[in-house]
């Protein structure tokens, strides 16, 4: 879930990490909103390998759908069918005119989103838009001679359009809503009112549309206006919305469908009067159903749902609630196609679960009909004109795609080289392609390193609907072992809090444990992951959301990890930091510092949904004020998107284990005793004075210590280095390709202190879907004479810290009662002398 962090950095670590970010940039960087990963998700449309939104034709017989990147047309009474469309780029959205010649959709190319339109009389496409903006949701007048569409033109921001439409040709473009800026305290949206997904009324006079104007959560309610720049908008019905409610009318005017989640985990379908009014579902179940268009006829709705887990296109009847899925049994392509059969195995030939990459000679991206294609939230636009998607093959997949050259790529966690290949595949044919997997040696020698993503999130209002069984696949296609998957809100929602449960999920099997946690979201003081809790999940799960029951700044972090405590569960914080604050002069609300430096805090994710050097230089100046803090690793991986931030496993923590079956409490036993290494790709091993990580040096006075570090790498890395005492203690040498190091010398240890080893790089490299290859062991710690450890430079930048804490905490008026305050008051008190009795030792 969401860290502490703006997409656009406040500060800069340094000009290193900087031009790391600068390389790998969002999908549609032209869209100014805050955490992109939520609306690219939720609202922009998505590469999915089935029906993502459809049309009816004027005699409702025929649909209209996008569905793989392209525009399908089906007839409901078939199972066949027929591509309209085929590139270049991705196609979305389709509207069909009430005079049946005309389809406007949506098209992503050129990192941009245009509107274009196919003629259906001779098949031809032709731009509609200009400008490189993000325009989408195109729905034609009930006449044909207006579009109404929603675009980024004006500032980056969700605003209506609309022009007039003629002969195939759009002109006297208007924006219809004007740019409002909110004084309301939102968090995850933007201080600029947006409104989306516009829909005629049946008259054309008016358009229907969802805006947050007014409204802290969600995406808004339901408002009416006149289809004029500049006209007054109505609300006429507000709930919690997320993205996807899309309404639509009835054919007699008089009802609107759309997609609801109230009171519920999941969206269904609901209608209402059109001028607003009370709502009922029409529809039932734990699974989305969601886009619903009504039929020119009024007697379906078509709407797209996840029951199956990927997406599939239904229909309902109305009145009645028979539902039917369209189903395609025969595809017809515009292009000559044929087949590639792709098998992956281990080194022992065995069937080998994997992430595949795959694009075609056309520059798409393919997968097989069934498999959830999953696409990166970022990318380098030097290396790649798309961001890269991926599907995962259980070891055998069979994917058609045009004829002529295909790129693969195969992977499988960090512990197997990443392989790519060519293949050249014949229309009307089948093709095959083996990869056999290589193992990367990284001189684990006799230690059994158990990996485990600290952070997944297995359903979170995504496009798919994911299920343990199907959660723990994703993991064996990354060759991972343990999965905490953190139960958490999404707004009103919890979407996985069904699966809780005290003991390991019944998925679980002989290489891949599941465990459903929690993490506790309160955004202002910073999130926290709960692993093992043994008894139930802390709700509210949350703190200060405004204008809820929850608003109030208490519980604050030190409070949760109590209750956490209580029930013997692991509390760390999750996706720390983007950038290192300077509390001298910004705020900071960050909780972090006081919860260390009172012992509450059992690992911290310095590889995660976050910087890692930032978060690691905040972790070092703990250290230095002699507190013990492992590193773990999570991805913050949601599990059913279509558009995410990588894999589950992106981020993960490798942890000692002993010999025999795998077992969940020996992993978080060596979390907690700091046995762990993270990474985002390169695998290291360290010993210091024969100790490993989390283990002590103990000397009785200053000497040189002998040291092994070896390293192994999925990709190339530029540094590899041990680190003390938050300074670079030795630079090692790389092997010639980077990917591996094995090093023995000495070690001077003057002080007291700690060492660690790390490898990084300075920017991204491709495949590891993150801002740059990186790696850190937990510390091996120093004792030397028996001397603590005391940086008073370091103390005194958290006694500053501390200050920030207790300013916000004196300031703000979110809390319920006096005692609330001042309790918290006391907390964060404690903790500030604790820094300061540590900046006078030092001294």
């Amino acid at each position: 879930m969401f860290r502490s962090r703006m997409i656009l950095c406040i500060f800069v670590f340094s000009l290193l990490c900087a031009n790391c970010l600068a390389q790998r940039e969002p999908v549609l960087k032209q869209i100014d909103l805050p955490h992109p990963y939520y609306y690219h998700e939720m609202y922009l449309p998505q590469f999915t390998t089935g029906p993502s939104a459809a049309a009816w034709s004027p005699d409702s017989r025929t649909l209209i759908y996008s569905m793989a990147g392209s525009l399908w047309r089906q007839d409901v009474n078939s199972t066949i069918a027929e591509q309209l469309t085929a590139g270049p780029g991705y196609d979305y959205q389709p509207d069909w005119s009430a005079d049946g010649r005309w389809v406007a959709f949506a098209r992503y190319n050129h990192d941009a989103v245009e509107l274009w339109l196919l003629d259906l009389n001779d098949g031809r496409t032709r731009q509609l838009t200009s400008g490189r903006a993000v325009n989408l949701e195109p729905r034609f007048s009930p006449d044909g001679k207006r579009l109404a569409f929603v675009s980024t033109s004006y500032k980056g921001h969700f605003h209506i359009f609309a022009g007039r439409f003629e002969n195939g040709e759009l002109s006297d473009v208007q924006q219809l809503t004007s740019e409002k800026v909110s004084p309301l305290p939102r968090y995850y949206y933007s201080q600029v009112d947006h409104e989306i997904s516009p829909v005629w009324s049946r008259d054309g006079s008016e358009v229907l549309f969802l805006s947050n104007y007014g409204h802290i959560h969600g995406t808004g309610g339901f408002w009416r206006m006149k289809a004029q720049p500049g006209a007054e908008a109505r609300e006429i019905h507000y709930e919690e919305t997320n993205w996807k409610a899309r309404p639509d009318f009835s054919p007699d005017g008089k009802r609107m469908v759309y997609a609801s989640y109230l009171g519920q985990s999941w969206h269904q379908l609901w209608v209402m009067p059109s001028a607003g009014g009370d709502a009922f579902p029409i529809s039932y179940g734990d699974y989305d159903n969601i886009n619903p268009r009504w039929s020119p006829d009024g007697s379906k709705i078509t709407f797209v749902s996840n029951r199956s887990g990927n997406i599939s296109l239904w229909n309902q009847t109305i009145p009645g609630g028979a539902q039917s899925e369209v189903l395609v049994r025969e595809r017809k392509y515009l292009k000559p196609m044929g087949k590639l059969l792709l098998r992956v195995t281990e080194p022992s030939g065995k069937p080998a679960a994997a992430r595949v990459f795959l694009t075609a000679e056309d520059g798409r991206a393919y997968a097989p009909d069934d498999a959830w294609m999953q696409a990166d939230d970022s990318f380098d636009r030097k290396e790649r004109p798309f961001e890269a998607h991926y599907f995962d093959t259980p070891g055998i997949s069979e994917i058609t795609v045009p004829a002529g050259r295909v790129q693969v790529g195969v992977m499988r966690g960090f512990e197997y080289r990443f392989e790519e290949l060519g293949v050249e595949v014949v229309a009307g044919k089948t093709s095959e392609a083996a990869v056999q997997l290589r193992p990367i040696e990284w001189h684990s020698r006799d230690t059994r390193w158990v990996s485990g993503d600290a952070h997944v999130h297995m359903n979170y209002a995504g496009t798919y609907r994911n299920t343990p069984s199907h959660l723990i696949e994703q993991a064996a296609a990354e060759n991972l072992s343990i999965i905490e998957n953190l139960v958490v809100n999404k707004e009103q929602r919890f979407p996985d809090i069904a699966y809780f449960s005290p003991k390991l999920d019944r998925a679980s099997n002989d290489d891949h444990l599941l465990q459903h946690a929690q993490e506790f979201h309160t955004s202002y003081w910073g999130h926290l992951g709960l692993l093992n809790l043994t008894r139930n999940l802390i709700i509210p799960g949350f703190a200060g959301y405004p204008n809820t029951e929850a608003a109030s700044l208490f519980p604050v972090n030190a409070n949760v990890a109590d209750l956490a405590h209580e029930q013997g569960a692991l509390v760390g914080y999750v996706h720390p930091l983007e950038s290192v604050p300077d509390p001298e002069k910004d705020a900071v609300t960050f909780e972090l510092p006081a919860d260390v430096a009172l012992g509450k805090v059992d690992y911290i994710e310095v590889v995660g949904f976050s910087d890692h050097k930032s978060t690691a230089a905040v972790w070092y100046k703990l250290l230095n004020c002699g507190f013990r803090l492992p590193t773990a690793a999570g991805t913050d991986f949601m599990g059913n998107y279509a558009s995410l931030h990588g894999p589950i496993g992106l981020n993960r923590v490798y942890a000692e284990a002993p010999a025999g079956s795998l077992k969940l409490e020996p992993w978080l036993e060596s979390i907690k005793a700091g046995r762990t290494f993270a990474t985002n790709g390169p695998l290291l091993r360290f010993e210091l004075g024969l100790k490993t990580p989390g283990g002590e040096v103990k000397l009785d006075k200053q000497e040189d210590v002998s040291f092994r570090a070896a390293l192994g790498s999925i990709v190339a890395v530029d540094h590899l280095q041990i680190v003390c005492n938050g300074k670079v203690a030795r630079e090692l040498e790389l092997g010639a390709d980077h990917r591996n190091a094995y090093v023995e010398g000495k070690l001077p240890l003057e002080s007291s202190g700690w060492c660690l080893l790390r490898a990084f790089s300075d920017k991204a490299e491709y495949p590891i879907l993150d801002l740059y290859p990186y790696a850190t062991t937990s510390p091996v710690y120093v004792s030397v004479a028996g001397a603590p450890l005391r940086n008073t430079e370091d103390a005194r930048y958290f006694v500053a810290w501390m200050g920030r804490l207790i300013t916000a905490a004196q300031s703000s008026t979110a809390w319920n009662t006096e005692t609330e305050k001042q309790a918290v008051l006391a907390i964060f008190e404690e903790a500030r002398q604790k820094y300061e009795n540590i900046a006078k030792a030092g001294h």
